[in-house]
């Protein structure tokens, strides 16, 4: 169903434990981070989605594989890929690459909501389209 989004992602001593290894809950934000982009490369930006649309993206669900650590000054491409899209969720999944070589797995549900009730609602049709024309390589 989808296509392939990358970000690149340098990793910075913020980044890290004592030992100079990402820490573990730091790939949440790098995430996030391409999620965000991948958002923006669509023409959709999170302050109009919360201003004009009054909606907001939530995370609902995380599992992550970790397989190898990412270091200080390490050069990252996150991807995003979406693989599924619902009336009210999507569910991506991401990828962390080093010079090709896989160091994690993650997979995330979002889900839209209410921007004041916070409870769930569907994706607006006019969002929900660019998205799936993104998909589509439109």
């Amino acid at each position: 169903m989808s296509s392939l989004f990358e970000w690149p992602v340098r990793v910075y001593y913020e980044d890290t434990d004592a030992e100079g290894v990402v820490y573990y809950a730091n790939y949440l934000k790098f995430y996030e981070r391409t999620r965000t982009e991948w958002l923006r490369s669509l023409g959709i930006s999170q302050e109009i989605l919360k201003n004009k649309h009054n909606i907001i993206f939530v995370v609902k669900n995380v599992s992550i594989d970790y397989r190898r650590p990412a270091l200080l000054d390490d050069e990252l491409t996150v991807t995003a890929e979406v693989a599924q899209l619902k009336g009210a969720s999507m569910l991506f999944e991401h990828t962390v690459l080093k010079e090709g070589d896989e160091l994690n797995k993650c997979s995330v549900t979002i889900v839209c909501v209410d921007g004041k009730t916070i409870r769930p609602t569907a994706i607006p049709d006019e969002i929900a389209k660019k998205m799936r024309d993104g998909l589509a390589g439109n």
